[in-house]
């Protein structure tokens, strides 16, 4: 029997602008969960938020992309949004662009990363969670998890590692994908996802047997939607040991704050800061962007855990970096590089204007 993980999650309300979630949003996704288990659907489940982002993390043998499980979520979410129209939280149900679920949460809204796989005799995951940012956020720390021997000492060390892994890439605008396999083809994967709004890493095997090693959400809200509603604020699950990364080795790509698109209005680039759950509150210009990671051992398709990854005082310099990284970047104001590049802009809310100034335009 398999066990899935599964990552769900949405921003269907919150406190501040888009600060935190309600601790009554989380208290309903509690109570259905719960629910849940107790009728068999899940196994086991985690309940934590980034930022306005509330992450449902659980465990069942049903499989990715089940509808049972994908509805429970989509309902959950629909009755917390609910709850939050009641409390007039900012942006109450702003993820849920459906109000009829059809079978799979995909392209409705919320974010999805899942995984299925035998369990091992120790199983390590590890599950990322971002706020402020869009999916391509991972695609520098999860290179460098599975693809870099600066970051993963197995990748030379280790046989089970040393064939390396294959990277399924998605072209979120054109709506392809394309599978490349490391390090025979490093510099073409590069070539890729440096451009990250467009091409974005989904899912990576192991090359020697096909195993899953990690999987991202990479729901672009603005290309589902037609127009600017949030940043996408992509989740990953990240197996480590034993023939993967070890654990250490899938957060030591988060020492360095990458600077990422989205912060303030999904507008901006700012640095990717590592934070305990108690931090992941972006309320400075709406970020700086926010990543926390939350390990878990699986056994028999339940949570044992988790520890929180960067709660440990090691991260401190990487969020002193951030820190510094945001000042510089902030003090652009509205000019690039802080704020994005007229191609990404036409997905943010700044067309409104465009088309204000439209009839002012003369031909030079």
């Amino acid at each position: 029997m398999k066990t899935t993980v599964s990552i769900i999650k949405a921003d269907i309300g919150s406190v501040g602008g888009h600060a935190v979630t309600h601790q009554a949003l989380k208290d309903k996704c509690n109570e259905n969960l719960s629910k849940a288990v107790e009728d068999g659907l899940l196994s086991d489940f985690y309940i934590t938020n980034c930022g306005d982002d509330i992450d449902m993390i659980m465990t069942h043998t049903n499989g990715v992309d089940n509808t049972e499980v994908h509805e429970l979520a989509f309902n959950t979410f629909m009755e917390g949004a609910e709850i939050a129209k009641g409390l007039k939280l900012y942006g109450a149900g702003q993820d849920l662009l459906s109000d009829t679920f059809s079978g799979n949460i995909k392209g409705m809204g919320p974010g999805s990363a899942e995984m299925e796989f035998e369990e091992r005799g120790a199983d390590p995951v590890f599950a990322y969670c971002c706020d402020k940012t869009e999916p391509g956020a991972f695609n520098l720390p999860i290179f460098k998890m599975f693809a870099d021997p600066f970051n993963t000492a197995g990748l030379v060390i280790d046989p089970k590692l040393h064939g390396g892994f294959e990277f399924e890439v998605y072209d979120v605008i054109e709506n392809k994908k394309v599978t490349l396999a490391c390090p025979d083809e490093m510099y073409d994967l590069l070539a890729l996802i440096g451009s990250t709004g467009r091409y974005v890493i989904k899912n990576v095997y192991r090359r020697s047997d096909g195993e899953i090693a990690a999987t991202i959400s990479t729901d672009r809200l603005n290309l589902m939607a037609g127009k600017y509603i949030g940043k996408d604020d992509p989740v990953a699950l990240v197996r480590a040991q034993s023939g993967f990364p070890a654990g250490g080795e899938t957060t030591e790509p988060f020492s360095f704050p990458h600077l990422v698109s989205g912060w303030m209005r999904g507008s901006h680039n700012g640095p990717l800061m590592p934070v305990a759950e108690s931090d992941a509150r972006p309320v400075r210009f709406d970020g700086p962007p926010r990543v926390l990671g939350l390990g878990f051992q699986v056994c028999n398709a339940k949570l044992v855990g988790p520890i929180d990854m960067f709660a440990d005082p090691a991260f401190d310099e990487a969020r002193k970096t951030a820190t510094l990284a945001a000042n510089y970047m902030r003090r652009h104001g509205p000019f690039e590089p802080h704020r994005l590049p007229s191609e990404e802009m036409e997905y943010t809310s700044l067309p409104g204007v465009m088309e204000k100034l439209e009839g002012r335009f003369e031909d030079m």
